[in-house]
């Protein structure tokens, strides 16, 4: 049957929409913005010309941004500590979360207020470097991956979606011989792929947001992040125009208003770090809805 609606569902409804619709395109506006003054001609990007649409279209500066020194290889381990970290995160906390739900783990409600305890409170970064430095994790790149093998944060999460379901399930499996690691594996994985993607999710961006680690850790460039370059290449856009402007000049001449600009650089090398986010957030985001609802309801 037709659903009737009445003049205050309408109503609650074109609001919802309007409200929804202007708030996608606030949150869309920053990425298109962006995007346009990176295609444009330079020389109008740095007078403030484009606002709306882009203006002599060109892709000489994504072309240009490439060839920036060390970028291949921050790519390379940016990609390493993001695959790899996210994989260890994803075993290290699901699993223990997984254990934190067997109440025949000993002392496991002083061990599970334990792991909380470490998202309101911590050392500092003094400790935490000569802690590290002790570990021998300074140029090395186990020192991306190691320290977030657990997360406090996605076990809670993880551990409250495990505890939503149904114990019949373990207990037909207890009965037909099955040990901690085979119910681990067989049935407890498969049936959380919600919080999972979710969680997956949340390590990978931060893994591929992070660089105060970079900064603090690494002196070797062989290590360094795509964040962290672009760290470096926000603080020395001028430079690095004026380097890029005499490679130009010696070799195949270029547009005027193709040649790179500091904030030119700034604003392609600031896309070219948010553009594998953008694309890899919406196969995951139909997830978060079950994910984070169940896993936040119950404490």
């Amino acid at each position: 049957m037709k659903k009737k609606y009445t003049v205050g569902d309408i109503v609650f409804n074109i609001f919802n929409y309007a409200f929804f619709g202007i708030f996608t395109l606030l949150c869309f506006l920053p990425f298109y913005y962006l995007f346009i003054n990176t295609i444009s001609d330079n020389e109008m990007v740095t007078k403030g010309m484009v606002l709306w649409y882009p203006k002599g279209i060109h892709f000489n500066n994504y072309l240009e941004v490439l060839k920036l020194r060390g970028l291949g290889n921050a790519v390379i381990v940016t990609l390493g500590r993001t695959i790899l970290g996210t994989a260890l995160t994803i075993f290290g906390t699901s699993f223990l979360g997984y254990a934190l739900t067997k109440q025949e783990l000993w002392h496991r409600k002083l061990w599970y207020r334990f792991i909380v305890v470490t998202m309101y409170f911590n050392a500092g970064i003094i400790p935490w470097f000569i802690n590290m430095k002790n570990l021998g994790l300074t140029n090395n790149f186990l020192a991306y991956i190691l320290p977030g093998t657990v997360s406090a944060y996605s076990l809670i999460l993880f551990k409250t979606y495990v505890e939503s379901i149904p114990a019949s399930l373990e207990e037909s499996a207890d009965l037909d011989g099955a040990g901690y690691l085979m119910k681990y594996a067989k049935i407890v994985m498969p049936l959380c792929k919600p919080i999972l993607a979710t969680l997956i999710v949340f390590s990978a961006v931060g893994h591929w947001n992070n660089f105060m680690d970079t900064v603090f850790l690494m002196t070797d460039s062989k290590l360094f992040t795509l964040q962290y370059l672009l760290y470096q290449y926000l603080n020395e856009a001028n430079s690095l125009a004026d380097t890029l402007q005499k490679m130009a000049e010696q070799g195949i001449q270029i547009d005027p208003s193709r040649m790179m600009t500091p904030t030119a650089i700034k604003m392609t090398v600031s896309m070219v770090v948010v553009i594998p986010v953008l694309c890899v957030y919406p196969f995951f985001q139909k997830y978060f809805v079950g994910g984070i609802m169940i896993g936040a309801v119950k404490g």
